[in-house]
């Protein structure tokens, strides 16, 4: 068998509701020399049966299950299996644009010394796939990540958005197991601080869910992550001004998410406190952050979903 030029993967744990539309995003790529790792991560609904369903009907699909350890541990075991060039990571409630594999691989193309990349995310609220319908869309800097973005803001936002080179991946170690929240960042940071290349592509190509029951959605079990985190960069990095940017960021976050009324304020005030010079730098989004947070508590969580989304 010819080798393929990515492999997909796919942690699944108890994703019976999406796995099927997330999977059929995968399938309708442009590009078609992909295989597919779904790796189910000890689900107790059928996910794994489904699996198996899609498996049988798809010759690019393979399964892999596993005890319950973790998404990084999941993400790990598909990854250690990837035989093509490139990796591509995606979550089982997220979807992609049909072209999201061959801008990647043109993209790397006109870069050869890219170890990873990424793109726009349009947050999705409910079902659906359709992107340009997205009321907020993330934003792409012109030049590759430097730790401060990825420790501040993370314009990467999630794993889902990323594509690396099978031989980055194998160097950097694979993200580190027993986290359960900013295990992606964790891993960006360390191979940025090792001196690999990630720049971003000013295009929408992935679809990311947002859900106030998600595990995306304990914000203060992020921060906490976070906090952990940068602690090994404290000598790299201005750590009160990437905290300003990634305070900013969870209360944007708790506003999209529809979360408690509070959060989005307390994250706010801890990111200004921090550096409002930071804050502030781009004046629009802190503004609007700022704004946004203050007024959250008087407005009913739909409403605050559909303003802020």
């Amino acid at each position: 068998m010819t080798r393929p030029r990515f492999s997909v993967v796919i942690p699944v744990y108890n994703a019976a509701g999406s796995i099927e539309e997330t999977v059929a995003s995968v399938l309708r790529q442009t590009e078609p020399h992909f295989e597919l790792w779904l790796i189910d991560d000890g689900s107790t609904d059928d996910s794994l049966a489904r699996l198996h369903a899609l498996e049988a009907r798809d010759a690019r699909i393979r399964v892999v299950s596993m005890a319950n350890g973790g998404v990084a541990a999941a993400r790990n075991a598909g990854a250690d299996r990837a035989e093509g060039e490139w990796i591509a990571f995606l979550d089982a409630d997220d979807v992609w644009h049909p072209t999201k594999l061959e801008r990647h691989w043109h993209h790397h193309g006109q870069d050869p010394l890219l170890d990873m990349s990424f793109a726009k995310i349009a947050f999705l609220l409910g079902e659906g796939d359709d992107l340009a319908r997205a009321q907020t869309i993330s934003t792409v800097p012109p030049d590759a990540l430097t730790l401060e973005d990825v420790l501040g803001e993370n314009p990467v936002c999630t794993s889902s958005n990323l594509v690396v080179s099978r031989e980055c991946w194998q160097a950097s170690g694979g993200f580190r197991q027993g986290m359960q929240y900013a295990e992606d960042q964790e891993w960006l940071a360390r191979a940025v601080n090792q001196g690999r290349r990630i720049r971003g592509m000013d295009v929408l190509l992935v679809g990311y869910r947002l859900s106030a029951g998600g595990l995306s959605a304990n914000l203060r079990a992020m921060y906490d992550g976070w906090q952990t985190l940068t602690q090994d960069y404290a000598a790299d990095f201005d750590a009160s001004s990437a905290r300003a940017l990634y305070c900013r960021y969870l209360a944007r976050r708790a506003l999209r998410a529809g979360s408690s009324p509070w959060q989005a304020p307390r994250f706010a005030l801890v990111g200004v406190a921090s550096s409002p010079r930071a804050f502030f730098r781009d004046r629009r989004r802190g503004m609007m952050t700022l704004a946004g947070a203050m007024v959250s508590p008087l407005l009913h969580r739909t409403l605050r979903m559909r303003l802020f989304a």
